[in-house]
């Protein structure tokens, strides 16, 4: 399963979720979802947003989780 990443990121840069939240201006229910991998779906627009913010790529926001492979 791929799962965000995004936490780690935030954590090895001194940010938090509440500056990420507020920076890509959506929902919190929405965000808090897609930060703690309780969604199906993300949109590029976001994927690109946080790559930008974060100063990394996809490969770096996107992992492959071990624990749920097929």
């Amino acid at each position: 399963m791929i799962k965000l990443n995004v936490l780690k990121l935030l954590q090895e840069q001194g940010k938090t979720k509440y500056w990420l939240y507020k920076q890509l201006g959506m929902s919190y229910q929405n965000f808090n979802k897609m930060v703690n991998n309780q969604t199906k779906s993300i949109q590029y627009e976001n994927i690109e947003t946080m790559c930008l913010l974060l100063n990394c790529t996809p490969n770096d926001l996107l992992v492959f989780s071990e624990e749920d492979k097929i």
